[in-house]
């Protein structure tokens, strides 16, 4: 009988990029029966803790010393590199296993970006990760991203009303957030009540909007990431910026309006396999969009049109 594979799959960061990569996990343990373990941060351990495709999961807090020596032991197969940096380009030098790596598309990111020069391809940042298994003989089996809950999870639903509109009024940097004013007009126009979804750096702004809006509930802070990702699978329709979120309701296949600013989906990371009703609600046409492939904590132009100009009509229901 022949051995199944060991593999260790790695990405350090972010919410976003380690939600992305559960079709690769998936795959490789339902189509090669192979053993999975994955490495991260520390900080991420929580998106992972609930997967039964992963078989383990080392985590580190800075350094790949703090693990190395653990992994050595493992004698892996193969090294599914989904980070591609020099920390696991080291990694890969010291483990001196089998390794595939995805392609970042830094230099097409920095043309568009710098110059304006688009030569980016046509294909999800998903579709990239698994570009570094397919010669592992397995393919796309089309099933989206995952994302499992426990029952520990769970929120009391009673405590909300029903069908209600999660809108998630965060984001990594401010370039990537509609600002106070436009949230509170897109929350009048909706016919539905709405629970604002942020962590606690988002508190105050969620307290601003809810009082000048009605039918609003603030949940910002509240919950821990995992009790706000069930609020977000109970919600009719989620509406959220470019975020980590946005990637956590594809996998739970929901109706998405995602309101991009200064980055743009053809990066590659826009809603993946999601309700096929969901939007792509973006500012088309600026000269200066878009200005960064990650953001910037204000507007490098001074106008923020990115934001400043989305039209709110777009999230009426249709």
């Amino acid at each position: 009988m022949q051995k199944s594979l060991k593999i260790l799959v790695v990405r350090f960061s972010s919410i976003g990029d380690i939600v992305l990569t559960t079709p690769v996990v998936r795959i490789l343990k339902k189509q090669l029966n192979a053993q999975v373990h994955f490495l991260t941060k520390s900080t991420y351990i929580t998106l992972l803790k609930n997967n039964p495709y992963i078989d383990s999961v080392y985590q580190i807090e800075q350094s790949i010393n703090e693990v190395i020596a653990d992994l050595k032991k493992e004698n892996y197969d193969c090294i599914i590199d989904l980070h591609n940096n020099l920390r696991t380009q080291i990694l890969k030098f010291r483990l001196g296993a089998p390794s595939r790596s995805f392609n970042k598309l830094n230099i097409e990111k920095f043309m568009l970006t710098s110059f304006k020069m688009d030569s980016l391809p046509n294909i999800h940042i998903v579709d990239r990760y698994l570009d570094a298994v397919t010669n592992l003989g397995v393919e796309n089996d089309n099933e989206g991203l995952d994302f499992f809950l426990s029952a520990a999870d769970k929120v009391d639903l009673s405590l909300f009303p029903k069908d209600y509109i999660a809108f998630v009024i965060g984001g990594q940097h401010a370039t990537k957030i509609l600002p106070n004013n436009k949230i509170v007009s897109i929350i009048k126009k909706a016919e539905k009540p709405v629970l604002l979804i942020g962590g606690p750096e988002d508190v105050a702004r969620g307290e601003q909007i809810i009082s000048q809006t009605e039918n609003t509930i603030n949940t910002c802070g509240k919950y821990s990431l995992l009790q706000s990702a069930f609020l977000i699978q109970q919600a009719q329709l989620v509406i959220t910026h470019d975020t980590g979120m946005m990637h956590i309701a594809a996998a739970f296949k929901k109706k998405i309006y995602s309101v991009w600013g200064n980055t743009i989906p053809a990066f590659g990371m826009y809603p993946y396999k999601a309700d096929e009703n969901s939007k792509i609600i973006e500012v088309k046409g600026l000269s200066c969009r878009p200005c960064s492939k990650i953001g910037y904590d204000k507007c490098p132009k001074g106008h923020f049109k990115c934001m400043q100009e989305i039209d709110e009509g777009l999230f009426l229901s249709e």
